[in-house]
Order: structure tokens, then sequence, then C-alpha cells
């Protein structure tokens, strides 16, 4: 550092800058909370490493979109997420959505399935029950086991993630809003206005929201909470098409979720080739507890969980090569029952804390960022958020205070 550059950068941190609310972490779902709050407020948005970067849970070309869930809440939620993400489409004048289907892949047995299946039925979504022999006759490359069902969400799709989380950036300075990008917080001070320490500058607001994905607890410390998050280094792999072509997006084939075929695995998932022609995005939905600062750094052997993968293509997905051609990283952030946190501080009301995505957030961040921005200007809430209070952690919760 120069000595201008030192003495720009003292200068800084002598002056408080006022905000109505602060958000820490450019990720989707910050983002889409500072882009809600720039309507009406002036928000900075707090990032510590250079936009754009691949640090986080946010980054990568796609992500599943769908209505098919388990728990109604979300799909409750997802009704309104179509909504604003083609909102988002028309007001940027940019394609992030293109709509494929989503085969949810399960036995008649299993309750996670029927759930999934009922949710789509009750809510009259548009949908279709398949058959193992009537999947394959449509998709000849999937040889599903006789006793497996599916059920096409006709109305999910691929979201374009990279290219949605730049566009909602980039709304949000158009409206006015600060980002400050490469800033890392080192202290919080609550009080009726929150300041936050960058190691830059030094930042004012009467609000906070925190949406740090894996580094959540790491500034939680700061405001004397700790929340049962556990964070997860998830292993993205891309498979080669034998034929290319066989599974593409052109080609019509559909994004799919396998509910677990053992109780004691998790799901693998997939999406159509669309980002690296002629291969296809299919992951094992879990991974290995990391320290989010060293998540690279720990991988040095080839995964357990891409051998999963590896397996489940070659007995169901024969036309894809069972050796990843591409392997990538992304986090995760789980709580225990992978249900989201949204809600106030304990102790702070004014520090609001949305976490815990649990691998499933990206699609709903919409929402997230408007019921976000709602507790943080002291609005009721749109949505009922029960499910997502800290207080049904209680007996696991840590507080430092």
């Amino acid at each position: 550092m120069n000595f201008c550059q030192s003495q720009r950068k003292m200068a800084d941190r002598s002056m408080i800058n006022d905000f109505d609310t602060i958000v820490i972490g450019a990720g989707i779902q910050g983002s889409y909370t500072a882009y809600h709050l720039s309507k009406n407020k002036k928000a900075l948005l707090i990032d510590q490493f250079a936009l754009p970067h691949s640090r986080g849970s946010s980054h990568g070309q796609t992500r599943i979109i769908r209505k098919s869930y388990n728990k109604a809440c979300y799909t409750e939620m997802m009704t309104e997420c179509y909504q604003l993400w083609k909102q988002l489409e028309a007001e940027a004048n940019a394609e992030l959505f293109r709509q494929t289907g989503l085969l949810v892949l399960g036995t008649e047995e299993d309750p996670e399935f029927q759930s999934m299946k009922s949710t789509l039925v009750v809510n009259k979504i548009p949908m279709e029950s398949l058959t193992s022999e009537e999947l394959s006759r449509r998709f000849p490359a999937v040889n599903l086991p006789k006793e497996v069902s599916a059920v096409l969400d006709k109305t999910a799709g691929t979201l374009y993630a990279d290219r949605a989380l730049k566009t909602i950036q980039d709304l949000f300075r158009r409206l006015g809003g600060t980002i400050r990008d490469g800033e890392q917080v080192v202290d919080i001070q609550p009080g009726s206005l929150v300041t936050v320490t960058t190691t830059t500058g030094i930042y004012r607001a009467k609000s906070l929201v925190i949406t740090a994905g894996p580094w959540t607890n790491k500034l939680l410390k700061l405001v004397g909470l700790q929340l049962p998050l556990k964070t997860l280094r998830i292993v993205v792999c891309y498979w080669k098409e034998k034929v290319p072509g066989t599974y593409g997006i052109s080609k019509g084939f559909p994004c799919f979720i396998r509910i677990s075929r053992d109780t004691n695995q998790h799901h693998f998932y997939g999406l159509p080739s669309n980002e690296y022609p002629g291969l296809i995005k299919v992951c094992y939905h879990s991974g290995s507890g990391v320290d989010p600062d060293e998540r690279d750094v720990i991988f040095q052997q080839p995964s357990q969980d891409v051998k999963l993968v590896s397996d489940f293509l070659s007995e169901e997905f024969p036309g894809l090569d069972p050796k990843p051609s591409i392997v990538e990283y992304c986090m995760y952030t789980v709580t225990p029952d992978q249900d989201f946190i949204l809600d106030h501080h304990p102790e702070h009301s004014n520090i609001i804390i949305g976490a815990g995505f649990s691998g499933h957030g990206f699609k709903l961040a919409p929402v997230v960022g408007k019921v976000l921005c709602e507790l943080s200007i002291g609005k009721k809430p749109s949505y009922n958020l029960s499910p997502f209070k800290i207080q049904r952690f209680q007996n696991n919760l840590k507080s430092l205070l």
C-alpha cells in the first residue's frame, strides 16, 4: 500500500457514513434484501470479497427453481417468487429463467415423495405422474428401477444464477444503493444505531441485516450469539454425455431430484446440459463440514461424494460417462431441520438474521429479501415466519452476552 492509499484508508475510517439499513453479505439473499430496501431507504451492501466472487453459496451458472416441496410454506412463497423473478427479468430486460420442468423421482412408499406430490396436487400446480416404464419411454436415457415413480412439476426450470446475482446488484446500484466490496467486517456495535466497522470504513444505520452465508456465525460472534449452523463443502460435478444432446436443455430434458435410495443417504439432483456443452450437472445434496475460509485448502483427495454420484449415474443415467469432467465447489450453510432462519437477534431487535438456507435458498431469494426488508424496517412480514424463528433452536443456542 502506497502513502496515498494509506492516507485515504485512514480518512475513510475517520468518517462515519450513515444509512437507513446496512446489509452484510452480497450473495443472492443479501443482494435481494438490499434491492427491496433501496426502493424506499438509503441502503448499504457490504461484502468481504471483491465482486463477483466464487467464495460463498451464490456463484455458479445455474440453480433449480421449483414449486414441488415437501413443506407447504415454501410452495406458498414460491408462487410470489416466480412473479418477482419475472418482474426482475422485465425490469432488467434479461433472461434469468428457463422452464424445463422438474422430475421428482422416488418410491410411492416414501413419505417425502408423497409429500412433494401432494403439495403439487393440493396447490393445483401443473404436474404429471409417471411410472418408471412411462418415464423410460419418454426419456430413454433414464433407467429407473421398476418400483420408482416420477412426478413432473411442469412449472419448474433453471435459474441463471450468476446472471441473476449481477442483475440484482446492478439494479440496486441504479436505485441509488451503495455497494462496498472487498471490505471485511471487523466490529459490530449494537444500539439504537448499529455501527459497523470494516477494514476500510465505519458505517452506521438504524438497522442491520446479516446474510453472510457460511460466515454468519463469525459475524454473530461480534454481537454475542452463535446459531446451530453447519457449513458443508459441496462438490459440484459435470458429467459428459456419451451421445451429445441426450440430456440437453434444447432437447427438452428436465431438471431432476432423485429422492434418496437409502435412508442413510441424501438426495441427488441434476440440471440438463446447458452451461458446458455436452455436460450435465449432477450433484450429491450434502457434503463434509468445513471452515469457509479453508474450503479449498483441505480438499486434496477425490471425494466419497463423487463416487456416490458416479455409482448412481451408472445405474440410472447410463448415457453419462461415470467419471466427472469438471469438479467445482460450493458451500451450504445448514440448520438442524434444513429450514431457514429469518428472524431478529434475540437481544437486539434492529439486527436481522437471514441464514441457514441449507442448499435450497437461491430460488426463494425474492421473497426472502422481501421479508428481511420488512423485518428491518419494522413492517409486519408478508408471510408467517414461525417456521423460521431462532427460538425453535432454543436448546442449541450459544449466547455470548
